[in-house]
């Protein structure tokens, strides 16, 4: 059974055919790759890609740009395999990427969703620890284990520690748990909350097989994200609540590590915008949410 490997593409061309070339120097050459074209004006990826020669590679573009979920949505239309990953245009799969997925799959079939082993890539492509990637890997549990119900979702709403971009999944259960209609952010965390909600278990595999790219913004996130970031957690501590997961509806409406992440972008946004400041506060100070 092949890996079907579908990427996203805006952006950076050079950047993309890294990622495409990762693929490419895979040791276990049983792989599909589609590259999903939102409609990016500049033709270079497209025309390098046709000079590729590889029947394993489609190029698919996208009659208009779609956005981010609009282009996660396409990527799931279009896969045909029954392991389904979608890194970013600027990830990298590392040489024993394909391997250490199937086998992974091999091992339990059934499971909706494979974490395997990351590392962290700056701008340059160099091997970095910024201090969000070291929080999720204290908050990440130790590899070789199935995670599965209200103890995988409090872990998340807790505190993200997947990697999207790395994520296997089965195709069956992202085609039968769609993206939240209109949600702009954490939209990632909101599918995989509402898959462990229908049940799916999680598989945290160590082996390190994946790049994933970190580009460290000069701006800080604007109060919108983290007013987005509210509204979802309080969807999310209605959904927890209706199951009857109350360790996950405090997570719910905890959610630390979102407050953290105000607390640690206020120096950046003092400097830049502060007037954004009091809205970012309140954020971290979360008033009124325990009262729920």
């Amino acid at each position: 059974m092949p890996l079907d490997i579908l990427m996203p593409y805006w952006g950076d061309p050079a950047l993309a055919q890294l990622t495409v070339r990762s693929v490419l120097a895979q040791h276990n050459p049983d792989w599909l790759l589609t590259v999903v074209d939102d409609a990016y004006p500049d033709p270079t990826l497209r025309e390098w890609l046709a000079g590729l020669g590889d029947a394993r590679v489609r190029y698919v573009r996208q009659e208009h740009n779609r956005g981010i979920t609009g282009s996660f949505r396409a990527c799931i239309e279009l896969a045909t395999q029954d392991r389904v990953v979608i890194p970013g245009c600027d990830d990298v799969l590392l040489p024993n990427y394909v391997d250490v997925v199937l086998d992974a799959h091999r091992s339990d079939p059934s499971v909706e969703v494979i974490q395997p082993g990351v590392q962290v890539l700056d701008a340059d492509g160099q091997v970095v620890r910024p201090l969000a990637d070291v929080v999720k890997g204290l908050m990440r549990p130790r590899g070789g284990v199935v995670l599965a119900g209200e103890p995988l979702a409090a872990g998340l709403l807790r505190g993200d520690w997947l990697y999207w971009p790395s994520l296997a999944f089965r195709r069956q259960a992202l085609v039968a748990t769609p993206f939240q209609p209109g949600r702009r952010v954490i939209q990632d965390l909101a599918l995989v909350i509402d898959l462990v909600a229908g049940g799916a278990r999680l598989l945290v595999e160590p082996t390190v097989c994946f790049g994933y790219r970190r580009h460290e913004s000069a701006s800080a996130p604007g109060p919108e994200r983290f007013a987005g970031e509210r509204e979802y957690f309080r969807h999310a501590a209605d959904q927890m609540a209706a199951l009857q997961w109350r360790r996950a509806r405090r997570a719910a409406l905890g959610h630390w590590s979102s407050r953290l992440h105000a607390v640690s972008v206020l120096p950046r946004t003092v400097l830049s915008r502060p007037g954004d400041v009091p809205a970012l506060l309140a954020h971290a100070a979360m008033p009124g949410s325990w009262e729920r």
